[in-house]
């Protein structure tokens, strides 16, 4: 072994691969890929086999959003390799795959006490702590900014290797050879990498890895150019052929089927069930009962749920949640409850006290609603427990499966299932944990699937919130903003996800412990991209008695619609033309004026005016050292029944874009998610119960329901932003925005139509 000048630690590995741990300090991690016959790892990230196949490793969850391509495609690219020999599998957990820049953004989260010792990613107590944890959670678009060098340096280092086999073989300088499509080329000479790659994985790779020039990335397109992309998606084929493997698709020998009720979502305790009820079924197996949840086993899942349902389980709760209350607190904390000033620019004024303007805004409790629902398959044998499931946090879903059965981590193998959509749900690990303890009682492998009612009864919804936001303005400049105060009023939904996630506490401790903490994440967004010389925001932190949780957008889903809803109020008031007013006021920014003149030359933008149906907005999200910006201009009314939504043209800038299909269909997506958030999505309490019980309750759009999309991506060199929430921060107010020009009514509540029309 041999540790370089520059902190890397470069072995040999099982089946004569390679390993490099890429941290502060040397560290070394047993080999997380395990070569087949005939196949040679080469670092944690990918394997060539001797038929030519480059396997690589993925290890984030694939649920839509194209992961399980765009990092292949980065390897693929530096590596040289030919697409159509380009495989993936999930990454096993391991430290080296630690996802460093989300640990630094969730430093809060893990360690409460002294998050400023671990809020940079080149802190060695960020570095350890991933790494010891094995923390690769999928969450906040941070896969290319945690993944893309570690990737691109293993596949050079491969590139180098095979271009060094075939350089000796020729008696030439390996520097001299190329390597693209697959082959590695000398001149008039070639070989492929199966001719190479046993002979590769014997050498010693250069240090530092000669990377490439330039990093992946595609140039964008006008939104009418079709055409296929050189990197085709590598579910594509099968999710379109219905082979995909999804977590509900699992079958083991001898497997059995749970349905489960839960309590409400508070401090649940099972009083009372019927437990005859399947007595005289030979499908029924037995029941299992947890202290907030009861479960039957069947052979199939449909006579597992009718005979749970049967038993009629009696919860006791000690507080039941009412939306009237929840109203009423974030009401109260909005007005004078106690709150945190987390940023401000000017005068350090707390309050202000006579406004020029000022507005409200209320969201409501939201609904993750992803096609496939909690879903779990458990086997234990022998003291060792398998499971097989879709995570977000997949080792800290191992320790807490640990944990429920009083066994040690190594006894728990996780097998990383690909998620039928997520949007944030999946960093739940709960179901994991009831399908371990039911597989224990039964005795054989079960599966577990949460029913779409169960899922919306004990899912952590989005969490709801209420915003002031108060404005004072330049005498005599027709509503330029000169001073702006924006409270918010919200649950500390991410402070609640760390103590579940990290600390193992049960939802409602979580959420109590940390009901006075201001939460940044909580109020993300909510500072405006416009030059305003004097602004502060403050949050109101608050326990409504209902646990909550992320989702997909995080809090720039309400605190988008709540700025730039006031904006268009704020250029209403005094007769400016939407799109100028917010140029005017937008400064130096002027990668996100482009988006909105784009996003206006789209829509044929004729300037918002009262019964056009058109309404614009932008907003601008920064994460992991890169910017995205976003503007649309949405075209709307009112239809018999309710909202129609026509059109949505979106301008964006994303910077370097790795691959302009899958980000095209991320902010295509995004703004259909977002639009369900606007018109939808939404649920109210009553006895602590979720009024909203199926999909057809939440006024989710249809296919039908579509509206026709047109993206377009300014060119860009920066570094590259996540697409997946972009869209879905800026359709709301745009639609918002939309239908106050057809309609002259102003919609200050999210979803839109919850006060009617």
């Amino acid at each position: 072994m041999k540790v370089s000048r520059r902190g890397i630690l470069v072995g040999a590995a099982v089946g004569g691969g390679l390993l490099v741990a890429w941290t502060l300090r040397p560290r070394s991690f047993p080999t997380p890929l395990e070569p087949a016959e005939g196949e040679y790892a080469f670092d944690a990230w990918l394997k060539i086999a001797e038929d030519g196949v480059v396997t690589v490793a993925v290890p984030q969850l694939e649920m839509g959003q194209g992961v399980t391509t765009i990092l292949p495609q980065i390897v693929a690219q530096e590596l040289g390799a030919d697409w159509r020999q380009v495989a993936v599998e999930p990454a096993p957990v391991s430290g080296a795959y630690a996802n460093v820049p989300l640990a630094a953004r969730w430093a809060a989260l893990w360690m409460p006490f002294a998050p400023s010792l671990a809020e940079s990613e080149t802190d060695i107590a960020t570095t350890r702590f991933a790494q010891m944890s094995r923390f690769t959670a999928t969450a906040d678009g941070s896969t290319i900014s945690a993944y893309e060098i570690p990737s691109r340096n293993a596949a050079a280092s491969a590139r180098a290797v095979l271009a060094m086999e075939a350089a000796e073989r020729w008696d030439v300088r390996w520097e001299e050879c190329e390597v693209a499509d697959g082959l590695v080329r000398h001149g008039e000479r070639s070989a492929t990498f199966a001719q190479l790659v046993a002979g590769a994985s014997e050498r010693e790779p250069p240090d530092p890895p000669p990377l490439r020039p330039e990093p992946m990335s595609e140039r964008p397109m006008p939104g009418e150019v079709e055409g296929a992309g050189a990197f085709p998606r590598l579910d594509l084929p099968s999710k379109v052929d219905g082979s995909h493997v999804f977590a509900g698709d699992v079958r083991l020998p001898d497997m059995v089927f749970a349905a489960i009720r839960h309590g409400p979502l508070d401090r649940a305790e099972l009083t009372a069930f019927n437990p005859s009820a399947g007595d005289g079924n030979p499908r029924v197996l037995g029941h299992v009962d947890g202290k907030a949840w009861l479960a039957v086993v069947a052979s199939d899942w449909w006579t597992a749920d009718r005979t749970v349902d049967a038993m009629t389980p009696r919860f006791r709760v000690t507080a039941p949640v009412d939306s009237d209350t929840i109203e009423q607190r974030l009401g109260d904390a909005v007005r004078d409850g106690p709150s945190a000033r987390l940023r401000r620019i000017g005068p350090d004024n707390s309050v202000l006290d006579d406004p020029d303007f000022a507005r409200r805004y209320d969201i409501e409790p939201a609904i993750h609603a992803a096609i496939e629902t909690a879903t779990a398959t458990a086997r234990l044998t022998d003291g060792r427990l398998e499971l097989w499931l879709a995570s977000q946090a997949p080792e800290r879903t191992r320790v807490a499966a640990a944990e429920a059965l009083g066994l040690s981590e190594e006894d728990v193998v996780l097998y990383p299932m690909p998620a039928g959509g997520s949007f944030d749900s999946r960093l739940d690990d709960r179901h994991a944990v009831e399908a371990a303890i039911i597989a224990r009682e039964i005795g054989r492998p079960v599966q577990l699937v949460w029913s779409r009612w169960q899922e919306h009864l004990a899912g952590f919804p989005r969490a709801p919130a209420a915003a002031t936001l108060a404005a004072r303005f330049v005498p005599n400049q027709r509503g330029r903003i000169a001073v702006l105060r924006t409270r918010i009023a919200v649950p500390a939904t991410a402070r609640e996800l760390g103590g579940r996630l990290f600390d193992g506490k049960p939802h409602w401790e979580a959420r109590k412990d940390v009901a006075e903490e201001a939460d940044p994440l909580a109020v993300e967004g909510a500072w405006p991209p416009y030059d305003i010389p004097d602004m502060a925001l403050n949050h109101a932190p608050l326990d409504i008695g209902l646990s909550t949780g992320p989702m997909r957008g995080g809090a720039h889903g309400y605190t988008a619609f709540m700025v730039e809803s006031f904006v268009d109020e704020v250029a209403a008031e005094f007769g400016r033309e939407p799109l100028s007013y917010r140029i005017e006021m937008l400064g130096e920014d002027t990668r996100l004026v482009q988006c909105l003149q784009e996003a206006a030359r789209l829509a044929r933008w004729n300037g918002g005016l009262s019964q056009s149906g058109q309404g614009i907005a932008c907003h601008r999200m920064q994460r992991f050292g890169a910017t995205g910006r976003i503007a649309c201009v949405a075209t709307a009314r009112r239809g018999e029944g309710g909202i129609q939504v026509t059109r949505l043209s979106a301008a964006v800038d994303l910077g370097r874009i790795v691959n302009l299909d899958i980000a095209r269909q991320q902010i295509e997506g995004g703004l259909v998610f977002g639009m369900a958030q606007a018109l939808g999505a939404s649920t109210t309490y009553r006895d602590g119960l979720p009024q909203a019980q199926r999909l057809a309750d939440l006024n989710l759009p249809t296919l039908a329901d579509c509206p026709e999309i047109e993206v377009e991506f300014l060119p860009g060199e920066s570094e590259p932003f996540d697409p997946g929430e972009l869209g879905v921060a800026v359709a709301a107010p745009a639609i918002a925005n939309a239908l106050y020009s057809a309609t002259g009514l102003r919609f200050r509540r999210l979803p839109l139509i919850s006060g009617g029309l």
